[in-house]
């Protein structure tokens, strides 16, 4: 009779661990939930011509401009105070769900303002806070929807943007902490998209978040946590990677460490 219960109550156990599981990697992105994630050609144009849609991003550049300062610190009390701008703009995205006649430009773009304005939008949400960690589950809620289809930030993430190949979008998204790459004043758009984002990965690996010498490189823990994503285009380390970027060459043979991550509110002070 022991045996019977015990046996049950591990199917039970394990039945639970399995949903709630699938539920929870679901959440942090290992599905693009069907939405469309094409891949970035090596050698990405800047164009709004081969797209079905043209969005205009229009309003979440006004409010960048407005409360993100040129290091990218973010004035959230600001923002909070544009609530009513911000919501009219998270709505536009919202009701635009993206389909396969849209171009990779116009995706990339759209997916990467979608992650930093419901960032900001879950901060803003929680204001005050000193960490986004602070705020249970900021990555794995469900909290952005897109069409009928609720994402979470890791979903849009790891199931969209990191599935487009690439790494660059590593360097335009803002997760609202210091050590982040800064969160641009500007949205990102098709007309622009290749150029932000050299633009984003220069400014990242050339800031103070890398210190950077021929022998030796202290580099950001995104090097660390995501380093499969930068060897593509037959890019083999991420040495290799960040030389096309960095104003001072990596011997290759040199000591690569990674940096401590600040997760404090990359907020105006």
């Amino acid at each position: 009779m022991k045996k019977s219960i015990f046996i049950l109550l591990l199917s039970i156990s394990l039945f639970a661990f399995t949903t709630t599981g699938c539920a929870l990697l679901s959440a942090a992105g290992l599905t693009n939930r069907g939405l469309p994630t094409p891949q970035v050609p090596e050698k990405l144009t800047s164009t709004t011509a081969n797209s079905s849609v043209n969005l205009d991003h229009s309003d979440w550049t006004a409010l960048l401009k407005k409360h993100v300062d040129k290091e990218g610190n973010v004035d959230y009390k600001g923002f909070k105070k544009d609530r009513a701008a911000l919501t009219s703009y998270l709505n536009y995205l919202s009701q635009n769900k993206p389909d396969k006649d849209w171009s990779v430009q116009e995706l990339l773009a759209y997916y990467i303002n979608v992650y930093n304005a419901f960032t900001v939008e879950l901060i803003v949400e929680n204001y005050p806070v000193n960490s986004i960690k602070d705020i249970n589950g900021p990555w794995t809620r469900a909290i952005v929807p897109i069409g009928n289809i609720n994402m979470s930030l890791g979903g849009v993430e790891n199931g969209l943007l990191k599935k487009m190949n690439d790494p660059r979008f590593h360097f335009a998204i803002n997760c609202a902490s210091v050590s982040c790459p800064k969160l641009l004043d500007e949205a990102y758009t098709a007309a622009s998209i290749n150029e932000q984002l050299d633009r984003a990965a220069r400014e990242f690996i050339n800031s103070l978040e890398n210190k950077i010498s021929e022998n030796k490189a202290e580099l950001s823990r995104i090097f660390d946590w995501y380093e499969k994503d930068f060897k593509v285009n037959n890019i083999e380390s991420v040495i290799e990677y960040v030389n096309q970027y960095s104003n001072t060459k990596i011997n290759p043979g040199a000591t690569i460490t990674y940096l401590e991550y600040d997760w404090g509110l990359n907020e105006k002070k």
